[in-house]
């Protein structure tokens, strides 16, 4: 969960590329954008708003890869690229299923949250919001957290 310092960092980093001519792989695993107090003082909304433009702007090969969650704005601000790849059992969305449900209900512990929601992978593809799903091996991201 990054915070504006982290989007800040990773457009220098876009734009250093950018300079030498090196394409950018971005890896994401993020439930979303820092959601504290503190990150929204520090400007977290302009933050992510200046990385997606920054990756919109590449003139290198851009590719994201969504390895686990790839959640809200956040994840966005990062997989904006020229190919998004996204492995079978991970989750890409705008809203995170519990942001939905406090929305939705004030209570992010819901059911129809984390656990229970709906499979839309193969749509993704079909709307073309990612490139390609990655195949994983038998038992990947199958083990039950701590």
């Amino acid at each position: 969960m990054a915070r504006p310092e982290g989007y800040r960092k990773a457009v220098r980093l876009m734009e250093l590329a950018e300079r030498f001519g090196i394409p950018v792989l971005s890896i994401v695993d993020s439930a979303g954008a820092y959601p504290g107090i503190g990150a929204e003082e520090r400007g977290q909304a302009e933050a992510i708003a200046r990385s997606t433009d920054a990756c919109l702007s590449l003139g290198v090969p851009n590719v994201a890869i969504v390895t686990g969650e790839g959640m809200s704005g956040g994840a966005i601000a990062i997989t904006t690229a020229n190919r998004v790849l996204m492995f079978e059992h991970a989750i890409y969305s705008v809203i995170s299923p519990e942001a939905a449900s406090s929305i939705l209900w004030r209570d992010g512990t819901r059911p129809g949250s984390r656990n229970q929601h709906e499979d839309h992978r193969p749509g993704h593809a079909a709307v073309r919001v990612i490139d390609t799903i990655l195949r994983e091996p038998v038992g990947a991201h199958t083990a039950t957290p701590p």
